[in-house]
């Protein structure tokens, strides 16, 4: 019952994120790049939450900001996903030593900061919505890949592994038929908080000036740009400063949910 509950209170949040994102696409209450507003005007008829310091309607910003934490977040998984569980299903059926190269550059790809990493990959391509996808995603196979080994291993030792082997199946077959189901539960669950991750990385570069630049409004980029004027107009700060976390708490308690969800043992311990 408390996953089932989990599990639904985090898809009320992420589903009205997703709500704010989806009505961005055909609907803004302006322009984004519009600056007529007036500069630091307060909530009020014509502009819900107030403007921004360059005179931007806030709410249009919020609403865009949401868009882009979406597009890098889910991006961002499918990259590293992709490359994680590609380069894991390598290392659990490779030979002794090819398993230990690919450990050892594993170790090197999650030790290496996420933001040193987008640094480099800005430093080669330039600030967009791309580079931050790329940054992130690759920053998160390294963890990926390494569940992703660990997984298939504890499954290539199973005795229904060996009695496929024997009866002539292919490789491929056990891997589509019995390695990726049964490992497929606990990596969706390490990718949706992975999925909260990457959201929070993407604030931070754009906090950095890392990410997607204007007139993309990220919510990082929104908060740095509100922390000059925090105390004569806190609306800023505080309105994508909610949304972040109200996107990254709901996401956690999809996956923990989702956890629950999968793992009856865990569900008859609480």
């Amino acid at each position: 019952m408390r996953g089932r509950l989990t599990f639904t209170a985090g898809c009320v949040l992420v589903a009205a994120v997703l709500l704010v994102a989806a009505v961005s696409l055909v609907w803004l209450p302006y322009d984004p790049s519009d600056t007529t507003g007036g500069r630091l005007a307060p909530p009020g008829g014509e502009h819900l939450l107030g403007t921004d310091k360059l005179g931007r309607d806030l709410l249009t910003q919020l609403m865009v900001g949401a868009r882009i934490a979406l597009t890098v977040g889910i991006g961002s998984v499918l990259v590293g996903g992709l490359i994680g569980v590609t380069a894991g299903l390598l290392a659990g059926f490779a030979t002794r030593w090819l398993d230990d190269v690919l450990s050892a550059a594993l170790d090197i790809v999650i030790a290496f900061p996420t933001l040193l990493l987008a640094m480099l990959v800005v430093a080669a391509r330039e600030a967009s919505l791309g580079s931050a996808v790329l940054a992130i995603g690759l920053a998160m196979s390294g963890v990926v890949a390494r569940l992703t080994r660990v997984l298939v291993k504890q499954v290539l030792t199973q005795d229904y592994i060996t009695a496929s082997r024997t009866s002539g199946t292919s490789w491929p077959r056990v891997v589509a038929e019995h390695v990726l189901p049964n490992i497929a539960p606990t990596l969706l669950v390490n990718l949706a908080l992975q999925l909260g991750l990457a959201v929070l990385a993407e604030a931070a570069l754009s906090y950095l000036g890392l990410g997607p630049p204007p007139p993309n409004a990220s919510w990082g980029r929104l908060l740095q740009e509100a922390q000059a004027t925090v105390l004569t107009a806190p609306t800023g700060a505080i309105a994508p400063g909610v949304l972040l976390v109200v996107l990254v708490v709901g996401v956690n308690l999809v996956a923990d949910g989702l956890r629950d969800l999968a793992d009856p043992t865990r569900r008859r311990s609480r």
